[in-house]
């Protein structure tokens, strides 16, 4: 028996028989050809990035078909990047130039965009990687005139083990015969992890070598709760995990029993649950898991995930659908977060020696205002749709926030002129995210409607700690008894003109959190829409004076260790409750 330890991607509890995918990679050697086989070989490329489009756009609306339009968004960027006339261009550069195969000058462009984007600091962008390798192989697969692989058609139900599933294989592959998926490489914010999780199909990711521990047809356990798969288990083991995918399946049909039900403490205080989102389409799944509405859109993604910046009439759409999916609940936009490492194609990779300290977020927007001004000129004209608030992210002094405002008020001016509809009362917020602008929320808070603190941007900028860098990460903790004061600090400022405070980081729906939140004053708070049923379940389970007493002794201790191992007392103590 053989158990490895990764990073758990999408929970539930598998058991089966392993199929071990084979590895695809292409290595192309160096070759020259002679003049005259230029056209040929450009001839060569144009028809492998034709066929891998028109292939991509129909993975695209069969991935939008199974698994739903998010699904289908992932494969429009790599639509997009195989129609790049740059990365056409670039190619036939080298083609031309340098006499290379097209096999052999695409996959070297491919290989430079893929050390730039491993380069990054940014861990979803440091993830597209994967989505270029994917793309690289399919190009060269049409260029070399190999056959796809066929892994659709599985006969019998099988747990897939792979070193790294691509998009495509996972969207491919046979729903009804996948019970679990092992990966041994990858992160949380990949798009294969967030197709699995869309598929809700059990699976564990960055195994490191899994794939060479296990032989296809053993018995295998993938545990996506914990992060942990065992190959060739012991009678005892099969019989333990099969006790938890019961446990598990129950625990699931209990929580769904709870979306619904009102999210107030027992003593009847109401604590809002809001969704986090990327997407317009994910706006109507979150009112499924029971949020009363989404505190943060990323509207990023919509630039991201292109190679041109999106017009003025596509984010309108974008965010219209959003709205009109929520029925008159709030809808948060969050101003475009881009910059520094966070760039899209159409923008170029540019680079600050340091990305998080740079030309980023409001800072990138107030120094490009014809981008900034059709971007908020979208969101106002979506607001006449239903609730929609705008948020500006990454404020540090309040002169960045009045200059927000007056562009904002320059483009209603604008609007208004060209006689086009827009909110014209809509609510602007601000996003509280670094020390300064949690020690200055008191005069940041007389000038908006409403706060929210992104917990993750707070918490590695008030420790000094990249959360993406191996060998830091283990000293990112958002329990920090100095995080903590912060957010105690931004929610007096708040509560000084009664202003409402939102969090919108990952923090707000980790349960071993919840309770001291809510004790700290947080009434609102923003998460992804899976983590909204087990929030409730522990707001439903809490009084507000139990929860203010794991704050007040929390804020007691000096190290994050402490804090955290008091939290998980607590959060025992109340899991042997029941629902």
């Amino acid at each position: 028996m053989i158990t490895k330890k990764g990073i758990n991607a999408s929970p539930g509890v598998a058991i089966g028989t392993a199929l071990v995918l084979d590895a695809e990679d292409y290595r192309i050697p160096r070759r020259t050809v002679d003049p005259g086989q230029i056209p040929a070989q450009i001839s060569v490329l144009d028809n492998a990035l034709e066929t891998s489009r028109a292939e991509v756009a129909e993975l695209r609306v069969a991935a939008a078909r199974k698994v739903g339009d998010q699904a289908g968004d992932i494969f429009r960027f790599h639509e997009g990047l195989i129609g790049d006339r740059r990365l056409r261009e670039s190619v036939a550069e080298l083609i031309t130039n340098h006499r290379n195969t097209a096999a052999y000058a695409f996959s070297q462009i491919m290989g430079q965009r893929q050390k730039e984007f491993r380069a990054l600091n940014d861990p979803y962008l440091k993830e597209r990687v994967r989505d270029l390798h994917d793309i690289e192989r399919r190009v060269l697969r049409h260029i070399l005139g190999r056959q796809r692989e066929d892994i659709a058609n599985l006969s019998e139900p099988v747990i897939v083990f792979a070193h790294d599933l691509t998009p495509s294989q996972a969207v491919s592959i046979d729903r009804k015969h996948v019970l679990g998926f092992a990966i041994d490489v990858g992160g949380q914010t990949s798009h294969t992890a967030i197709l699995v999780r869309m598929m809700d199909i059990p699976s564990v990711i960055a195994l490191n070598d899994a794939t060479s521990d296990v032989t296809g047809g053993e018995t295998v356990i993938v545990d996506g709760v914990h992060g942990i798969v065992v190959i060739n288990p012991d009678e005892a083991t099969l019989e333990r995990y099969r006790a938890q995918q019961r446990e598990y399946r129950e625990f699931v049909v209990r929580l769904n029993r709870l979306r619904d039900l009102p999210s107030v403490t027992r003593d009847d205080v109401r604590i809002q649950l809001f969704a986090n989102i990327e997407l317009a389409d994910e706006a109507e799944a979150a009112l499924e898991a029971g949020a009363e509405g989404v505190g943060l859109y990323r509207t990023e993604f919509l630039f991201l995930s292109r190679t041109r910046p999106p017009s003025e009439d596509e984010q309108y759409e974008s965010y219209r659908r959003a709205a009109e999916s929520l029925k008159g609940k709030p809808l948060v936009i969050r101003t475009m977060d881009l910059g520094a490492d966070k760039m899209s194609f159409s923008m170029g990779m540019q680079h600050d020696p340091n990305p998080d300290l740079g030309l980023r977020s409001l800072r990138y927007c107030l120094q490009h205002l014809d981008l900034f001004k059709t971007h908020l000129r979208a969101i106002l004209r979506a607001g006449v749709h239903g609730d929609v608030r705008i948020m500006f992210p990454m404020i540090t002094t309040p002169m960045e926030l009045r200059q927000a405002r007056a562009t904002l008020a320059d483009v209603m001016e604008d609007l208004d002129e060209e006689g086009i509809s827009f909110r014209r009362d809509i609510k602007i917020g601000i996003m509280v995210e670094t020390p300064a602008a949690a020690i200055m929320a008191a005069s940041l808070a007389r000038d908006v409607h409403f706060m929210s603190i992104g917990t993750n941007d707070l918490t590695e900028y008030t420790l000094a700690v990249d959360r993406g860098n191996e060998r830091v990460a283990h000293l990112y903790a958002p329990h920090s008894p100095a995080v903590l004061r912060l957010i105690r600090s931004v929610l007096r400022g708040g509560a000084r003109i009664s202003l409402p405070v939102n969090i919108c980081g990952e923090m707000a729906g980790s349960p071993v959190y919840c309770q001291l939140l809510i004790g700290l004053g947080l009434r609102h708070l923003s998460m992804t829409p899976k983590d909204i049923p087990e929030i409730k379940r522990i707001v439903r389970s809490s009084t507000i004076a139990e929860c203010r007493a794991v704050a007040r002794e929390a804020l007691r201790f000096d190290s994050d260790r402490q804090v955290l191992n008091f939290l998980r007392d607590e959060l025992r103590k109340l899991n042997d409750d029941p629902l």
